[in-house]
């Protein structure tokens, strides 16, 4: 059974599928340059994460999302989008939106992102 995951974690992940979606793999360099973390940081997080069983590391170096990990990666991602999107609907402008989002994708409620999405479904009815 895995782990309770951390945001720090639930950042590597998202990260993780942000970088296969644009690229088709992603390596420890690749997470470094994305999350603006050492390599040695990014090391430390990717054998943390295996150990859980969360990813896999092919022999070259490639990442791949296990089920748990892209379970939650693809949660994180879609919350990210969504609150992006929604806090640039109301006025906020898109870099703040997408930093405000960073910070809330985590922490919101499942009540509250529901009725966020509902919200937005309204609205372009």
């Amino acid at each position: 059974m895995a782990i309770p995951i951390y945001e720090s974690a639930e950042d590597y992940l998202e990260a993780i599928l942000i970088i296969q979606n644009k690229k088709g793999s992603a390596h420890s360099v690749d997470i470094a340059d994305h999350l603006h973390y050492s390599k040695a940081s990014v090391s430390v997080a990717m054998k943390k994460l295996r150990e859980n069983g969360y990813i896999s590391m092919d022999r070259d170096g490639t990442l791949n999302l296990l089920p748990p990990g892209r379970d939650i990666a693809e949660r994180i991602y879609e919350r990210h989008q969504v609150l992006t999107d929604y806090f640039i609907s109301i006025g906020v402008d898109e870099k703040t939106a997408a930093a405000d989002a960073c910070k809330v994708e985590h922490d919101l409620s499942e009540i509250t992102f529901e009725k966020i999405k509902a919200d937005i479904a309204s609205r372009k009815s």
